[in-house]
C-alpha cells in the first residue's frame, strides 16, 4: 500500500501566529487555496483508491481542492483533527508565550509530558488518530494509493508511531503546508517513510516553504 499523508494548506491564522486546534473552524486563506490547487497539480492523474480527511474546513477544502474531479471519495473522520489546544487555542503565540512562559518552554522542549491546558497530550492524539489511520489503510492491496488530509499536530503523532520515535521527538521533523508524506508497505504496522515533508509543488530543492506549527 502507498499511503499519502498530507498536512492541510496555510490559514490567515497561520499567518498571525494564532492557535488554531478544534474550536475555531479556521477555512484556508488564498494562499492556502493556491498551495492546495499546487497539491491538486501534483496528485493528478494518480489512481487514488481511498481518501480520508480531518473534518475541519481547513483540511476539508486542501483535500477537496486537492482531489479535484475525485472529492467524490472523500470521506470524513473526526478522529484525524488536530490537537486540541484547550485554552490557548484563538490566542497568540506570543501571548501564551507572555503569560505561560514555562509551560510553553515545556510544550517545545518536552512535549511528551504536556497536557494542553483544557485540551489533549500528543498521547491523547496518537490514542484516538492511529486507529483512524488504521481503517484509512484496512482493505488497501499492494499497488492502492491512499490519501489522508490532516494537521500538524495529528501528522507529527502518526509519523512517531510509525517511525518508532518517542513521543518527545514530535519536534524533530517539519510538516510544511501541504506537504506530502509518502508512506509504503505491505501492511500499516510495518510502513516505510519514503518522503517526509516534500513540498516540491510549492518549492525547488533547497527551498522551503515557511514552517507555521499553529
Amino acid at each position: 500500500m502507498r499511503i499519502l499523508l498530507a498536512r492541510h494548506g496555510e490559514t490567515a491564522w497561520n499567518v498571525e501566529g494564532r492557535h488554531q486546534g478544534q474550536t475555531f473552524d479556521i477555512p484556508l486563506s488564498p494562499v492556502g487555496r493556491d498551495q492546495a490547487a499546487a497539491l491538486g497539480r501534483r496528485l493528478e492523474g494518480l489512481p487514488v483508491a481511498r481518501a480520508v480527511s480531518s473534518p475541519l474546513l481547513r483540511a476539508r477544502q486542501t483535500a477537496e481542492l486537492a482531489l479535484g474531479d475525485r472529492r467524490d471519495r472523500l470521506t470524513l473522520d473526526p478522529r484525524l483533527v488536530e490537537i486540541s489546544h484547550g485554552t490557548w487555542e484563538g490566542r497568540l503565540a506570543t501571548e501564551i508565550e507572555s503569560e505561560q512562559p514555562d509551560l510553553r518552554r515545556a510544550w517545545r522542549e518536552t512535549p511528551h509530558q504536556v497536557r494542553l491546558p483544557g485540551g489533549e497530550s500528543f498521547q491523547d492524539v496518537t490514542d484516538r488518530a492511529w486507529p483512524a489511520f488504521l481503517d484509512a489503510c484496512a482493505g488497501l492491496e499492494r499497488e492502492d494509493i491512499a490519501f489522508i488530509m490532516t494537521h500538524d499536530g495529528v501528522n507529527r503523532a502518526l509519523l512517531a508511531k510509525i517511525l518508532g520515535l518517542d513521543l518527545s521527538r514530535v519536534w524533530a521533523f517539519r510538516q510544511a503546508a501541504t506537504c506530502l508524506n509518502l508512506l509504503e508497505g505491505d501492511r500499516p504496522d510495518r510502513l516505510q517513510v519514503v518522503r517526509l515533508n516534500d513540498a516540491s509543488h510549492l518549492v525547488d530543492l533547497f527551498g522551503e516553504v515557511v514552517h507555521r506549527k499553529l
